[in-house]
């Protein structure tokens, strides 16, 4: 199934061009206005059909003109650069799933503001940065979400650090 909304409909067309035929697409006339007038961070989720994580990738916020943008780029970098994964061959195409979670502005938080169904987390140190999308499979408590991205992101849990909290549209 290729997804029911355009932003997934547009990852699966953009995977295809890139995968299959080798070509970076452009962005066509014909999408619908939400992609070519919105700017929001996003990431690009693939999974196996047996649920298995295959690549994601994304941004937290808007660096590109259009969300259609950040759609294309995330998706051919979650396809091709997420660095736990080979890239993504062109057998391997018909056994993805993909999602597209939209992002909300993050908004510094204490850990008492979290909610891991309903808020991803961020956490920052100097450079050091970590990301975690809402509603993950086994993520279902503060402490194992603030744990999980503290690891990402290479911080100890005794170390002063910020943290921030954003909601996600998830798209099939």
């Amino acid at each position: 199934m290729k997804g029911n909304s355009p932003y997934v409909r547009w990852a699966w067309e953009v995977l295809e061009s890139f995968i299959i035929k080798g070509v970076y697409p452009e962005i066509p006339d014909f999408l619908p206005e939400e992609l070519t007038t919105k700017r929001a961070g996003c990431f690009v989720t693939l999974h196996k059909k047996n649920g298995d994580l295959r690549g994601c990738i994304g941004t937290v916020l808007p660096t590109k003109g259009t969300l259609a943008e950040e759609i294309r780029d995330n998706a051919i970098a979650s396809a091709t650069r997420d660095p736990r994964f080979s890239p993504l061959s062109k057998d391997e195409l018909d056994s993805i799933i993909i999602s597209v979670d939209i992002l909300s502005e993050p908004e510094e938080c204490s850990k008492e503001d979290l909610d891991p169904k309903k808020y991803g987390v961020i956490v920052e140190k100097d450079w050091r940065r970590g990301v975690l999308l809402p509603d993950l499979p086994e993520v279902d408590t503060v402490e194992k979400q603030l744990r999980i991205v503290l690891i990402k992101a290479g911080i100890s849990s005794g170390e002063d650090f910020k943290i921030f909290r954003f909601t996600a549209n998830r798209y099939y």
